[in-house]
């Protein structure tokens, strides 16, 4: 883990998206937090020594998911498949339910992690993290505390090492390159994961706080910055925290799932869908949806 020494920071921002507005003063105080999303040999220690079995390794029950397919009441997760061209992007049709994915078969039945130590651990719901998490005697982190860890003491900048996505034309993160979902260029050497610690460590030693996989916090989703709660000055929350729960896991109204706020983008953001391998990025994902890009990292708050 390093050390992250906290302090006051301007979150969100007013550039790209409507709910990362607005921008507002926020502290935080000093923590440790994982150099690295937690990779699959961490997690399959964790299983090891645990049994323990994920969200995506149980079949879902047909009585809380009303009109579920008969066949899709199998275990399994969310895996991409890039589309033969350009496609309508409200259609999301690059997604399909891997039967029998998870984090030890990654694209589903037949594929492995095998070779695949140092890459992060994928297919985790939000239950998941949580239990290795406790597991490991740490948390996870709020979204704030992520924040302010991946902006690496660069105020303001748009993303985790300045203003320019590739200086020089150098890849410094994992992310599509071309036209998402169709055609990946890959001037970054990856169509998928990629190691956790390819990429150069940010201003406090962390690897991989943009692109590669979307990471959990603790926090709830709310709309945008301005609604959430926070303890301290009236000027400046220290330690906020985020939305209400509401909801629960019903899909008669899918609407009503509770969603959990995710942060740095992964290896699908692109910058002509999704740009959001930066800092003050965030997506709503709802708490019972795993995909083949999403994991974690841990945080150890100093007492």
């Amino acid at each position: 883990m390093m050390f992250v020494p906290g302090g006051i920071f301007a979150m969100g921002s007013e550039s790209f998206y409507p709910e990362e507005a607005p921008v507002r003063r926020v502290s935080v105080d000093p923590f440790w937090l994982d150099a690295t999303p937690v990779t699959n040999a961490q997690f399959a220690k964790f299983v090891a020594e645990t049994g323990y079995v994920t969200f995506a390794e149980i079949a879902p029950d047909p009585g809380t998911y009303p009109g579920m397919l008969p066949e899709l009441a199998q275990p399994g997760s969310l895996v991409f498949a890039p589309t033969p061209g350009p496609v309508d992007f409200a259609q999301a049709s690059w997604w399909h339910y891997g039967i029998g994915a998870s984090w030890r078969a990654p694209l589903g039945p037949g594929s492995t992690i095998e070779g695949l130590d140092d890459h992060p651990v994928v297919h985790i719901a939000f239950s998941d993290a949580e239990a290795y998490a406790h597991w490991a005697s740490k948390e996870l982190p709020t979204e704030a505390e992520w924040e302010f860890a991946a902006r690496g003491g660069l105020g303001g900048a748009e993303y985790a090492w300045g203003d320019e996505l590739a200086p020089d034309g150098r890849m410094l993160a994992n992310y599509w390159q071309g036209n998402f979902p169709y055609e990946n260029t890959r001037e970054d050497g990856f169509l998928r994961t990629s190691p956790v610690t390819n990429y150069p460590a940010n201003a406090y030693g962390l690897h991989d706080m943009i692109g590669n996989i979307w990471e959990w916090t603790q926090d709830w989703f709310a709309p945008n910055l301005a609604n959430r709660k926070a303890r301290g000055s009236c000027c400046i929350p220290a330690n906020p925290r985020g939305g209400s729960r509401g909801g629960s896991i019903d899909k008669r109204d899918p609407s009503r799932i509770p969603r959990k706020v995710l942060k740095g983008g992964s290896h699908l953001c692109a910058e002509n869908y999704c740009r959001r391998y930066r800092p003050a990025a965030r997506y709503a994902q709802p708490v019972d949806t795993t995909t083949c890009h999403i994991g974690f990292r841990c945080i150890a708050r100093v007492p």
